[in-house]
Order: structure tokens, then C-alpha cells, then sequence
């Protein structure tokens, strides 16, 4: 297998992001992080957090920072599948039928409460965030590259909402809590904020084009066969963790896998090693485990189920990354180290 050498741009590439957010989100470098990871692994992000901790604006500013089209749909009980996918409308004066495209046909599709829609509205996405297309009067019609979806949520207030079932929640890669700002942080942030919002004066600091070639760089990062046993190894270790009624399935390994192949890939690293693994598997397994009745009236949280599977599972010992030799520029094989034990 030859590997390309990493990049120097591709730290770059992140700063500029990250720095460009922390302008509107102030103190969120780390969720900022893993949601830019998230949109390079290719996959769509749940925000779910208590009112007025700047879900949105992470949202707007990423859409921002990366020069994607943005579109914010507020869901309602009465809002209807054709309101986010478009509807054929029919045109008198020509005769036919004309498809007017709804707000998924954008870069970013910015799903605010979603859990408020009915389920039939919810399923509307669920071709659009897996196949990236939409089926309307039997039409397919792909949507444009990249197309990420950022759906938000409010975990606290139940009245009026619809759960989300696991094969919606199964579709988004990723699960992030905002949080509440530290002192400091929030002080920051009034002083910001006093005349204007700073995402109005918020620029792109990449282009569509710049995304894709990243995303395509990040499935170039190179993960070796016992990195591969070893996430795979958790996602069926929730399987049977006694806890959990529903486990993990093979879609969250492969999550798992491109959420750290995008995590070593934002660290300018061509290998991913255990700690992209650990770092990226609370958001992409907590909210693909479904608990047992008595750990939900225990108050078990998904996470803690994370971590806990985490310390159970041998973590293999660290091998050097492929490297390449003067001579001839190909890269030599991983060699395949024993795991260490607990």
C-alpha cells in the first residue's frame, strides 16, 4: 500500500476554519473541532443542547467559514415532507408539471428541532442524508457536493415532540452537546456582541471545492488492520453490554472509523492511532445505544456506556506509521503488534 506524505496545508486548512468560527462561538474550539471533523468524515451532525447555547450559530458559521449555501428549516408539527424536498407545482400556461426544489437542495441544511416535526416529516431526510438524493413523483434528483445536514434539539422539553427513531438517529454521524460558555468565555462574548452580531461580518475562509478535496484527503488517511479490529471490537462490545437493548451496528463502525481517519487527518497526520479512535467514539455510539429500562430509570447516561466499553477493550499498542524510504518513496508495512492487555 503506498501512502501519499501528509500535507502542510491540511493543518492550515483547519486553523483558518476554527479560528473563523471562534469569532461567533467564543470558547468552543473542542466542539468546534469535532463538528468540522464530523463534516469531513462526510457525515451530518446532531446538536442537541438547552436553548441559547449557540447551536445555530455553529451551524451558520461553519456553513459560513467553508463558503457552503445555508438553509434553515424550522420544525413544526404542521410542517410536511414536500416543505423540506420540494413539490411539483403544475404551470397552466405551459401544461406541465414544474418540480420547485425545497431547502435540502443547499450546502448546509440547518434542521431546527427537528424532534418537533411528525415522523413522517423526519423521514424525509433519510434519503437525502443517506444517498445525498431526493425521490419526488418517482424522479431522483441528486442534491449538490457537499451536502451536510446539522439538525438541532432540545433534550430537556418533551411536550410537543416526536423522538427521534434509531434509524434517523442511526443516519446522523455524529452527537454534540454545545454546553454552557465559561465566566470568562461568556464575559468575552457580551463585549462581542455589544453593537453587532460577528456573524454578519463573517467571511469564507474556503470555497466547496476546498471541502471536497479535504473530505477525499481524509479517506486517504491510512487505518491499520488491528485499529480496524479494535473499533470494530467496541462497536460489538455494546452489543453486549448489559445495559443496552440495541447496540451499535456496522454503520457505526464505519462512522467511527471516518470520524478518526477526519480527527488524524485535522492533526496533519496521514495514520490514525487510538486516541482519534477513543476521542471520536462518545459522539459517534451514544446515540446509537438504545438502554434498557432499568438503566433509563437509573438515569444511566448513553455516554457513560461509552466510556465504560472504552476501558474495557484492549487498546492495541501504538505502531509507527508507515514511512518511506529514500530510495524508492513507497511506504513500508505496519508492523502488527500483540495488543496490550487491561
Amino acid at each position: 500500500m503506498t501512502l501519499l506524505p501528509a500535507s502542510p496545508s491540511q493543518p492550515a486548512f483547519a486553523r483558518r476554519v476554527l479560528d473563523n468560527v471562534a469569532q461567533v462561538l467564543v470558547g468552543k474550539g473542542d466542539v468546534t473541532r469535532l463538528a468540522l471533523a464530523g463534516v469531513l468524515a462526510g457525515g451530518h451532525l446532531l446538536l442537541e443542547d438547552v436553548p441559547g447555547t449557540g447551536k445555530t450559530m455553529l451551524a451558520r458559521a461553519l456553513a459560513r467559514s467553508l463558503g457552503l449555501d445555508f438553509a434553515r428549516v424550522q420544525f413544526t408539527p404542521d410542517l410536511l415532507p414536500s416543505d423540506v424536498t420540494g413539490v411539483s407545482v403544475y404551470r397552466p400556461a405551459s401544461g406541465v408539471f414544474e418540480f420547485v426544489p425545497g431547502p435540502v437542495f443547499t450546502g448546509v441544511l440547518l434542521a431546527d428541532e427537528i424532534n418537533r416535526a411528525t415522523p413522517r416529516t423526519q423521514s424525509a431526510l433519510l434519503e437525502a442524508m443517506g444517498e445525498g438524493q431526493v425521490t419526488e413523483s418517482g424522479v431522483t434528483r441528486p442534491l449538490p457536493a457537499p451536502f451536510v445536514v446539522i439538525a438541532t434539539q432540545n433534550p430537556v422539553e418533551h411536550e410537543g415532540t416526536y423522538r427521534l427513531p434509531e434509524a434517523q438517529l442511526d443516519r446522523f454521524l455524529l452527537r454534540l452537546s454545545v454546553g454552557y460558555p465559561a465566566l470568562e468565555d461568556e464575559v468575552e462574548m457580551l463585549g462581542r456582541l455589544r453593537a453587532e452580531h460577528p456573524i454578519q461580518a463573517l467571511q469564507a475562509v474556503a470555497a466547496p471545492a476546498d471541502l471536497l478535496a479535504a473530505q477525499a484527503g481524509v479517506r486517504q488517511v491510512h487505518v491499520s488492520a488491528d485499529l480496524q479490529r479494535y473499533l470494530a471490537s467496541l462497536c460489538a462490545r455494546t452489543r453486549r453490554h448489559p445495559q443496552v437493548t440495541l447496540g451499535a451496528g456496522p454503520r457505526a463502525s464505519l462512522a467511527l472509523q471516518s470520524m478518526s481517519q477526519a480527527l488524524a487527518w485535522l492533526d496533519g497526520r496521514r495514520f490514525v492511532t487510538p486516541d482519534d479512535v477513543q476521542t471520536a467514539a462518545p459522539g459517534v455510539l451514544g446515540h446509537r445505544l438504545s438502554l434498557s429500562l432499568e438503566a433509563r430509570l437509573q438515569g444511566t447516561p448513553p455516554d457513560s456506556v461509552v466510556r465504560e466499553v472504552l476501558r474495557a477493550e484492549a487498546v492495541p499498542v501504538e505502531a509507527p506509521a508507515p514511512e518511506r524510504t529514500a530510495q524508492t518513496g513507497v511506504a513500508q508495512a505496519d508492523p502488527s503488534p500483540a495488543p496490550s492487555r487491561p
